[in-house]
Formats: C-alpha cells, structure tokens, sequence
C-alpha cells in the first residue's frame, strides 16, 4: 500500500503542531512540512520533537516559495533551497518540493535546473519541481514563471503533480502523469473545478473528487503500476468552523486516497 501523508499547509495558518496532530488523528503515514513564518517548520530539532511526539514520520519538505514566505531564510531563493535540502536530510524526508522560479527571479531562473540537481546531490534527496499555472491580470497572459509552469519538458530528475494546479491551467492531470512519466515521485492529492480560461481565479485545492479533475483515475494508474512514489494531502480546510470539520474533511481526503489507490490493487 503507498504511503499517504497530509501537507501541514492543510491547516494553514494555524500553528505547524495542528497539523501534526491532524495528521496522526485522522491516520496518515506521515506529513509534508511547508516551511511557513512559523520558526518551528524551519528547525530540525522542533520538527523531530512534533514527529516523535505525534508518531508521524516527516515525508517531505515543501521549500518556501509561496509570496508570504519571500524573506524566510533571507531573499536568495537558492539559499532557500538549499536550506530545505539541508532541513529535509537532517529529518529523514527523502523529498523536497520545489515551485519553478519566478520570472524576475533572474540568476536563480536561468541556472535553475541544474540548481535543483547540484543541492539534490550534496544533500542526498530527491528535489520534485512542481507544476504551476498560467497567470493572467486583465484577462491577459502574462508570464510569470522561467523556464515555464508545465515541467513537463525540463530536464529535472524527479516531478511533483498536482491536481488543483493542473485544473488551474486547463490540463488534464492523466495526461501530465503519463507525461511526467518515470520522474512522477511526489503527488499533491486535492481537486480543482475549472481553469482560469473558464473564469477560475483562485487555486482552489479542493478535496478529491469534488473537483472535475480525473484523480481516482491518476491514483489507480499509479497503483497499477506498483508506484513507489509518495501521495500527500494538499487540501484547504479553511471553510472549517471547526476542528472536528476539518478533521472531517481530512479524514475524507484520506480515505478517498486509500480506496482508489487500492481498487485496482484487488482487481
């Protein structure tokens, strides 16, 4: 059976012990640190605490690209890798997720992919470059990601998918796994309904299979083929009024992953 964890994103932005406790009561395998603001998802020592404490091992780093993240561990988004890389060997995560670079993140966009291979190397991981999705401001494309959003045709080793991104942009996540191919190793597990051609704004990261994206699908083709990779929770629980909700909600995306990871299994 493949391994399953929960982003601490999931409960963003309460505190990084939230969604370890989350995690461990609704029965994952393990969690995804996004490192936050929160000077406990940038420590070794406080996140080896939370795991041994919650019995949930850490699966993966995700490095801190998002734009309420731009001055953790300082500007210079290699730096940021690097420190993810580092963080992620010194708590046993044998990933880190990585988005490809902004546009005006100039020197770190044009050496980028052999960035990501030369820290994967010194540090002993495996760093999965995400997909994106288009930006548009008045209706018009603009091109905010370099080398692109779809990394289908970069030349990086190890590829993280995910569903509400690929519903974003308008693909179909069937097709970027099968195009991903072999350097498919990571897979964020949520929805997404519609594109932003179609009007859609926000990234949604809807639960899965409230969206119109073709996850049980992906997630049987994975199984099918004895997918060694690892599945982790994305979802926004923040419509929750409680945390019996989101636990509720999180227990829902779990079992979702189980059944469909395992029907074709028994078949």
């Amino acid at each position: 059976m493949m391994r399953i964890g929960m982003s601490t994103s999931c409960v963003y932005p309460l505190p990084v012990e939230h969604g370890f406790r989350l995690a461990r009561e609704a029965g994952y395998d393990g969690v995804e640190v996004m490192v936050t603001r929160d000077e406990k998802t940038q420590s070794t020592d406080a996140l080896l605490r939370l795991s041994e404490r919650y019995e949930a091992p850490i699966m993966s780093i995700h490095a801190p690209v998002l734009l309420l993240t731009h001055f953790v561990w300082g500007r210079d988004p290699r730096v940021k890798l690097a420190k993810s890389a580092e963080l992620a060997a010194s708590v046993g995560a044998a990933t880190v997720v990585v988005h490809p670079p902004f546009r005006w993140q100039a020197e770190y966009a044009v050496d980028f992919l052999q960035i990501v291979r030369e820290i994967a190397t010194d540090a002993g991981v495996q760093i999965a470059v995400e997909n994106m999705f288009p930006w548009k401001a008045a209706g018009r494309a603009m091109k905010a990601y370099m080398p692109g959003w779809d990394p289908t045709h970069f030349d990086c080793d190890a590829v993280t998918l995910d569903f509400s991104h690929a519903a974003l942009s308008g693909q179909s996540s069937l097709e970027l796994a099968a195009g991903f191919g072999q350097r498919l190793r990571h897979v964020h597990l949520c929805d997404g309904s519609a594109s932003n051609d179609e009007g859609r704004i926000f990234d949604e990261h809807a639960l899965p299979g409230r969206g119109t994206q073709p996850v049980a699908e992906v997630l049987a083709l994975l199984a099918a083929q004895n997918w060694d990779g690892a599945i982790v929770a994305e979802v926004n629980t923040r419509k929750a009024r409680s945390d019996d909700e989101r636990l509720a909600m999180l227990v829902e995306t779990l079992q979702y992953a189980r059944v469909h990871t395992t029907a074709s299994v028994k078949a």
